[in-house]
């Protein structure tokens, strides 16, 4: 029998759950066990990816809007665009209150994982498949439904970092708000009937999989100019 879509992608968010585990840097995030340092740079590089959510939402949106062949997934992606307004301010309000605001235009470099993943993003809507976002989304959302808030509970009970009870709003707003996210998606995958769109949200999952991981393994190279 054909693997549905929705097993597809929870067979790729499954694997990077295992990976995150098993790895040092993104296990230690996970068991609350971060520095400050590590914690910061974590906000840091979530920041610099999730300001691009918004545009990259909005431009899919418009790109299917134009089309005129999927006027209620055109609708989706605006709807969604409006819905993450405001989450890259969270990750900043968290750095603020542990201690280590960034400073007023000049954010860090994205890690080459980060610069990656907003490369590959930025072509799917622009010159591939606007539905691949949505691949990218159900990675991104079912990650943080599995351990966003188990995360933020850790790092608040292990106490390791000066403010760090009132510097968790980034993971627990994820925590809360995505498994309404999650139900809405794998609602809309069973409805998909066209084979291109389903591998280009599945090969987009893959894609945003791999890079998340590349994160934290490549935490110590240097970053990009």
């Amino acid at each position: 029998m054909m693997t549905s879509l929705t097993d597809t992608l929870d067979h790729t968010v499954s694997d990077l759950l295992r990976a995150l585990d098993a790895h040092p840097a993104a296990r230690r995030l996970l068991e609350g066990d971060l520095s400050t340092d590590e914690y910061a740079a974590f906000l840091g590089q979530t920041y610099l990816y999730v300001r691009h959510t918004r545009p990259l939402l909005r431009r899919a949106g418009e790109r299917l809007a134009r089309a005129g062949t999927s006027p209620d997934l055109a609708r989706l992606f605006l709807q969604k665009a409006e819905e993450e307004q405001g989450h890259e301010a969270w990750a900043l309000e968290d750095l603020a209150r542990i201690g280590r605001p960034l400073e007023s235009g000049a954010p860090p470099r994205p890690s080459y994982a980060v610069a990656a993943y907003v490369a590959w993003n930025q072509f799917q809507v622009e010159a591939g498949s606007p539905l691949a976002f949505l691949g990218t989304a159900y990675v991104l959302e079912a990650l943080s439904l599995a351990r966003a808030g188990k995360a933020a509970e850790r790092l608040v009970a292990r106490g390791r970092i000066a403010g760090i009870e009132r510097g968790v709003r980034f993971l627990r707003g994820h925590a809360d708000a995505d498994e309404g996210h999650v139900d809405a998606l794998r609602s809309l995958f069973a409805r998909l009937d066209s084979t291109e769109d389903r591998r280009a949200i599945a090969l987009s999952a893959a894609v945003t999989a791999a890079l998340y991981l590349g994160m934290f393994s490549t935490a110590g190279a240097t970053p990009c100019e």
